[in-house]
């Protein structure tokens, strides 16, 4: 499943949802390099 995640106050990478960390970040795999951030909210389709 793809998620989204935030690093900065405005950058933003989307991967390959790996896994949940305690503190409510999520981590993601891009290209083969893991990032960790704090997940994009979802939104429902209109």
């Amino acid at each position: 499943m793809l998620r989204t995640i935030l690093l900065g106050s405005c950058v933003m990478v989307q991967g390959q949802y790996l896994r949940s960390l305690p503190d409510g970040k999520i981590v993601v795999l891009v290209e083969g390099h893991q990032f960790t951030g704090h997940p994009v909210a979802q939104r429902k389709a209109a």
